[in-house]
């Protein structure tokens, strides 16, 4: 059978991360599934291999832990054959940052920025020295609206979109695709877990995870390096990304802009 190499999947014993293992497989991806569950792992797997004929290994792993997340990085360092990367393992939290328990908070920044950090450290070693390779971050909207819910949260997602950008840089003269994802609400099972019952959602904000990935997919395959499968105008990113880039010559200057131009001691000039 064709095979466009093997694909490691993080987060991939349900949700987006399993959807996302089915349609790699189909696409010829031989596969690395990684998660905490081993069970469900397990079962992912058979029903791929079984459906596909594609080779699918699991790695029982809790990327939170510093020895499992190593051993996930090692396999991305040695194992050739590896061509692409979804870092999609994350979660979520709500509330605010008073009320939140310090130690679920560190919890959130390991998984959702420590680790896709380091496996995607690891695996561009092994894409640049190819010179090719597959990296796919999955984001969300949040990333672009911190207002709209916890600050922790929406910052780990827009760690993950300003780490795509420049990662895209870096590799700009590579045949390395690099993607961002930034999916709005999904129909999954992270909204439970962040204690959020998925009944009080407005059913228009909802996405099913199919859709989502069948759209971050094709995003792919068209070469965006941002896809938000919700946005109906993609000019509308691209107004954002002009407007972004205008302020860049005027971040960094030898002398504060004038309305900052006071006697510090008496106040404000008249």
């Amino acid at each position: 059978m064709n095979s466009h190499g093997t694909a490691l999947i993080t987060g991939a014993s349900s949700g987006i991360g399993a959807i996302y293992a089915e349609r790699l497989a189909k696409r010829g991806y031989d596969l690395i599934l990684v998660a905490r569950r081993e069970d469900q792992l397990k079962e992912v797997s058979r029903a791929i291999s079984s459906e596909t004929g594609r080779s699918v290994k699991i790695i029982a792993a809790d990327l939170t832990n510093a020895a499992d997340l190593a051993r996930v990085e090692q396999v991305l360092r040695t194992d050739l054959g590896i061509t692409a990367l979804v870092n999609n393992a994350g979660s979520a939290m709500g509330g605010t940052l008073a009320d939140a328990d310090p130690e679920r908070l560190e919890w959130l920044i390991r998984l959702n920025v420590l680790a896709p950090t380091r496996l995607a450290a690891a695996a561009m070693s092994q894409f640049v020295a190819r010179g090719s390779g597959t990296l796919i971050n999955i984001s969300s909207a949040t990333a672009l609206m911190p207002e709209r819910i916890n600050g922790v949260y929406s910052g780990t997602k827009a760690y993950l979109l300003n780490l795509t950008l420049r990662l895209r840089k870096e590799v700009a003269d590579r045949a390395i695709q690099i993607q961002v994802v930034l999916p709005g609400a999904v129909r999954t099972a992270i909204w439970e877990k962040a204690g959020t019952d998925i009944a009080t959602l407005p059913p228009e904000i909802l996405m099913d995870a199919d859709a989502m990935v069948d759209a971050a997919l094709v995003g792919l395959d068209t070469g965006e390096v941002v896809t938000i499968p919700s946005l109906p105008d993609l000019a509308d990113w691209d107004a954002y990304e002009a407007a972004r880039r205008k302020l860049v010559p005027n971040l960094s200057r030898s002398s504060p802009a004038p309305r900052y131009d006071m006697d510090v001691a008496s106040g404000p000039r008249k």
